[in-house]
């Protein structure tokens, strides 16, 4: 074997290596004419591109897959980069049909004294790196919208509390409480089975939120709660977070369940669009009448009012509070 073809032979198989690397990476290679626009693509790329391949495909045939958002960039960035030097890269999106994909085109710029006026270049499907970015920033934007709900709640909550507390330990207890509930009900929120969407059931949070009072005392099992399979977004749950946790505060201080053998029933029912919730209390302190003046009473009427743009009625009998709530489904799922 002479030197020439053992050349030839290490010339072929390293030619061999380095499309099999280019296959194994998903590239696709392309050569473009600056002077005919007249483009070539592998079988990769005109599956990439969706295309067949006519002897006269040429980069207008390609522009017109690009995204309508994305073209007008595309188009004068590929010009552009015949007259800069050195390696260049462009994301862009394809559209055919409904289906969005994204493709990085990848290349050395300035068109001077090429050979043959043909630049030469590879395209790569990003698609799936372009998605995860996406979610990236939505989730960094949902992220910091929940983060700036949480301060203005909890802000308003400082307030409100600082007006009906006796003194700083009594406003740590309430404010951390609080805060406490409106967490308990943010973790409830949660993707629901059957395309529900993103929300938490009403009976969960009902369920959550009063778990800790039916600890209380001896008498366990006096809170039994019965309401309808009715999913409550992120907002409307931190709202009824506080409703709820206003309502069992005044329980455990005045109501049912400041005695040792007072029960709570919570039910609720739905008619056509509208949903009511019962919070009936029984075997409380004998107090036929009382005031729903206090700031837990007014924040728990602005949210439902103000926040849930609902209804609230309070009927005092003589064996306990009766709480009727008027809300409805659509204001529930946000």
């Amino acid at each position: 074997m002479n030197v020439t073809t053992r050349d030839r032979n290490q010339t072929d198989r390293s030619a061999a290596e380095v499309l099999r690397a280019i296959d194994a990476a998903g590239i696709s290679v392309w050569v473009w004419n600056v002077d005919t626009d007249h483009f070539v693509m592998d079988e990769r790329g005109h599956e990439l591109w969706d295309v067949d391949a006519p002897e006269g495909l040429t980069f207008e045939h390609l522009s017109a897959k690009i995204h309508p958002a994305d073209r007008s960039r595309v188009q004068l960035a590929f010009r552009a980069t015949r007259n800069v030097e050195g390696p260049y890269e462009i994301d862009f999106r394809t559209l055919v049909g409904t289906k969005v994909r994204w493709i990085s085109a990848r290349g050395q710029g300035n068109d001077k004294d090429i050979a043959k006026r043909e630049m030469l270049g590879v395209f790569l499907d990003v698609t799936g790196r372009k998605q995860a970015e996406e979610s990236n920033e939505l989730l960094a934007g949902e992220m910091s919208h929940r983060v700036k709900n949480l301060l203005n709640i909890a802000s308003g909550l400082a307030r409100i509390t600082s007006r009906t507390s006796a003194d700083v330990a009594d406003m740590t207890v309430q404010l951390t409480h609080r805060l406490a509930a409106l967490g308990r009900a943010h973790d409830l929120v949660r993707p629901l089975p059957g395309n529900e969407g993103d929300a938490a059931l009403l009976g969960d949070i009902f369920a959550v939120l009063l778990a800790p009072y039916d600890d209380q005392r001896a008498f366990a099992g006096r809170i039994r709660i019965a309401v309808p399979r009715i999913g409550v977004g992120e907002t409307s749950a931190a709202a009824l977070a506080l409703v709820v946790h206003e309502l069992a505060t005044n329980s455990l201080k005045y109501g049912s369940l400041s005695a040792d053998l007072g029960t709570l029933d919570v039910s609720g029912t739905v008619n056509d669009d509208s949903v009511f919730i019962l919070w009936q209390e029984h075997g409380g302190p004998d107090a036929p009448s009382r005031q729903t003046e206090g700031y837990g009473s007014m924040m728990i009427t602005r949210t439902v009012e103000n926040q849930m743009n609902g209804k609230i009625s309070y009927d005092w009998t003589s064996d306990g509070v009766v709480v009727t709530l008027e809300l409805t489904v659509a204001v529930l799922a946000v």
